[in-house]
């Protein structure tokens, strides 16, 4: 009996920390046409969500991680929210003003292993040199 109360012991022990501890940043589309927060650091596992306070904004993601299962797109003027669980950098915007630079990136778990392959999606230059600033600021 001991041995299956600590068994259960651990596994809350294991658990519990994972997901009571998991963080909800909050993202706001501003009135100036890019994100309230444009590098947002996370750990695997927290959520992010993107508040439509302004009119004509989405997220689109461009790259991460994973380029074949990228997270879901949000629509125009939309509530958005997702969880994150592969470490990595993930590259988004909004699609009706990317190309003027309004961009964000997303850092999971401080895992910078395909940030070359972010630097090399294909932008417009205003959206390439925002891009830039932000990967020089996250490095």
């Amino acid at each position: 009996m001991q041995i299956l109360v600590n068994i259960i012991l651990l596994l809350f022990i294991i658990i519990i920390p994972n997901t009571a501890y998991a963080k909800t940043i909050q993202i706001d589309f501003t009135d100036d046409d890019t994100f309230s927060k444009e590098i947002v650091y996370i750990d695997v596992g927290d959520t992010i969500e993107w508040i439509p306070k302004n009119e004509g904004h989405n997220v689109e993601f461009l790259g991460g991680p994973n380029m074949s299962s990228l997270p879901e797109n949000s629509e125009v003027d939309a509530f958005h929210s997702i969880t994150f669980e592969v470490s990595g950098v993930y590259l988004y915007h909004c699609k009706p003003h990317g190309n003027m630079g309004m961009l964000g990136l997303v850092i999971v778990g401080n895992d910078l292993h395909n940030l070359k392959e972010i630097e090399n999606i294909n932008l417009s230059s205003t959206a390439k040199a925002v891009m830039e600033k932000l990967i020089k600021s996250a490095k």
